[in-house]
C-alpha cells in the first residue's frame, strides 16, 4: 500500500519488497543442494518446484490488491492486464535456475516495481551468499544496507568482464588485455557486480526478458552506471513483448567505450 509522500511510498515499497524477496530467499534455501523436482519447460529452458513456490509466495506478498498493481513474472501466465497499469512487480523468483539446480552459489531472487515503463523500487537477493542489493530511483543503491558504486574508469585495458564465451572472446580479440569472467548463471547478479564494482562491465545477449533486467537495471543506474541496448538507450518494461536484444552494463565512460566497440564490430556480437 502506498503510504504518504512519493518518497515515503517508494521507502515502503522498498522495505516490503527486501522483505518479500528475503523470505522468499529462506524458502529456497530449505531446498538448495538437496532433492527436488525439476523439469525443462519451453525454450529448454529449466524450471524446479521451488521456482514455482517462490513466485505463489512472492505475489501473495507483493501484490496489494488495494494498489491494482500488475504482475509479471518468468513463472506464471502473462496476463495481458498488466499493460494496462501504471505500476507493475516484475520478478524472477530464482534467476540462474540452473545454476540452482546444480547446487552452485550464482542464483538470485530479482523483483523491482516499475512504474510507467521504468523501475523505481528493486532489489536483487543472493540468498547463497546472503547479499541482499537494493535500490530506489533517485536515492541510490546498496548492498547489505552499505552504498555501492560502479568502477568510474573508462579503459577496457585489465577490466573484469562478465558475458557469453562468444562475446567475450570477440572483445578479447580486440582488446587482449580484458580479463573475462566465467560465466555467472544468474543475469540479474551479473549486472549486479558492475553496480558494486567487482565488474567493470557485464554484457547480455539477445532474449533477455524483463524479470531477468528490471531490478539490476534500477541497481545498474543508482550505482553510478548504465544499462543499454546498442542503440544506447534505456530499457522500457512491461511492453507487449517483453524482451530485450544485445545489453550493455558498465560505469558511464567505460559503457561508451565498450558500446563504440561492439557497435564497430557489431556483426560479432549479434
Amino acid at each position: 500500500m502506498q503510504v504518504g509522500s512519493p518518497a515515503s511510498a517508494r521507502a515502503h515499497d522498498c522495505k516490503h519488497l527486501a522483505d518479500a524477496v528475503r523470505e522468499a530467499g529462506a524458502l529456497a534455501l530449505q531446498s538448495f543442494g538437496g532433492q527436488f523436482k525439476s523439469w525443462t519447460k519451453h525454450g529448454d529452458s529449466p524450471v524446479s518446484e521451488v521456482d514455482i513456490a517462490l513466485d505463489q509466495l512472492l505475489r501473495k506478498r507483493l501484490v496489494d490488491q488495494t494498489t491494482d498493481d500488475g504482475w509479471l513474472s518468468e513463472e506464471s501466465e502473462n496476463d495481458p492486464a498488466r499493460l494496462t497499469k501504471r505500476r507493475v512487480w516484475i520478478v524472477d523468483p530464482i534467476d540462474g535456475t540452473r545454476g540452482f539446480i546444480a547446487g552452485r552459489p550464482d542464483w538470485s531472487i530479482s523483483a523491482a516495481l516499475v512504474e510507467d515503463g521504468r523501475p523505481a523500487v528493486a532489489a536483487v537477493f543472493a540468498p547463497a551468499t546472503d547479499e541482499l542489493f537494493v535500490a530506489v530511483a533517485g536515492v541510490g543503491a546498496t548492498r547489505n544496507g552499505a552504498p555501492i558504486a560502479v568502477n568510474a574508469d573508462a579503459g577496457l585495458e585489465g577490466a573484469r568482464i562478465a558475458g557469453p564465451k562468444r562475446r567475450l572472446d570477440a572483445i578479447a580479440a580486440r582488446h587482449p588485455r580484458i580479463v573475462p569472467v566465467p560465466k555467472i548463471y544468474s543475469l540479474a547478479l551479473r549486472l549486479v557486480r558492475v553496480a558494486q564494482g567487482e565488474l567493470e562491465a557485464a554484457m547480455a545477449g539477445p532474449n533477455g526478458h524483463d524479470w531477468d533486467l528490471a531490478a539490476a537495471d534500477l541497481l545498474v543506474h543508482e550505482a553510478g552506471g548504465m544499462l543499454t541496448s546498442l542503440d544506447g538507450k534505456p530499457l522500457t518494461y512491461n511492453q507487449p513483448n517483453p524482451v530485450h536484444g544485445v545489453l550493455v552494463a558498465a560505469g558511464r565512460e567505460r559503457h561508451s567505450t565498450l558500446l563504440d566497440l561492439v557497435r564497430a564490430h557489431q556483426r560479432d556480437f549479434s
